[in-house]
């Protein structure tokens, strides 16, 4: 396996998401990006890390009933199909480069705004609609560049006022769980034969160590914002270089 450096930022992005609920499927993408790659292997790779770092999390969290099904259904039925017709999408490698730059920023943003805790008095009532039509939308996103959609969903529940953090966080993991399988299932309809299984293998076992090791860290706690500023500066920094490098080929 070449780029063997991959398995130690792997397992640390690991490490810190589990620690604080999430999957790190836009920081997996923002590494990898900056490689050269087949970009059919960096979406497989970073969906298939996502599930297997969530999948504790949304154990946890629906064992701990934090999963409110009646405001989440409307939510992950319509991304779980938008997700898999996102993936089944035919992209050239530039295309994709420039959706998932721009992808990138976007999440940057959405890390770095700083929200306040929802009070129990300012949460607002179900908008079926309104969360069908957001969760359709994250979820064709997340198909086509090959993440969970939790990196756009969490910070845009807690603007809405959609639940406290802790039912957001429940909602955010269990919505990049389903969105990443369905991503998956939508990609196997036409990968390609240059992909490197091997590599994706060991970065599976470095991301599910991590986690591990992150979901059981007692001692130490991470400060949610700082992580998302610092994940935010990574994601940023990897959009503009993958525009950058891929905006150029479009021009010419």
């Amino acid at each position: 396996m070449q780029h063997w450096e991959l398995i130690i930022f792997f397992a640390v992005i690991a490490f810190v998401y589990a620690s604080v609920g999430f999957g790190g499927g836009s920081s997996y993408l923002a590494i990898l990006a900056v490689y050269e790659l087949p970009f059919q292997e960096i979406k497989l790779t970073a969906l298939i890390c996502n599930i297997i770092v969530v999948t504790g999390g949304t154990i946890i969290y629906i064992k701990h009933k934090n999963v409110n099904w009646k405001k989440i259904l409307p939510l992950v039925l319509v991304s779980v199909p938008m997700a898999f017709l996102g993936a089944k999408m035919k992209l050239s490698q530039d295309v994709f480069f420039i959706i998932l730059g721009c992808s990138l920023l976007t999440a940057a943003i959405l890390l770095w705004i700083k929200t306040k805790n929802v009070l129990p008095a300012t949460i607002e009532k179900p908008n079926y609609v309104r969360d069908g039509l957001l969760g359709g939308s994250i979820g064709f996103l997340s198909g086509l560049v090959g993440i969970g959609g939790g990196i756009f969903l969490s910070p845009l529940l807690n603007l809405i006022k959609w639940d406290d953090p802790k039912k957001i966080a429940a909602t955010a993991s269990l919505f990049i769980f389903v969105n990443s399988i369905s991503g998956i299932a939508g990609q196997v309809t036409h990968l390609q034969g240059n992909i490197d299984y091997t590599r994706i293998g060991i970065l599976c076992i470095a991301v599910l160590i991590g986690g591990q090791i992150g979901s059981r860290v007692g001692t130490l706690k991470f400060n949610p914002l700082t992580v998302r500023r610092m994940t935010a500066v990574l994601v940023f920094a990897a959009g503009v270089e993958v525009l950058i490098k891929h905006a150029a080929h479009v021009i010419k």
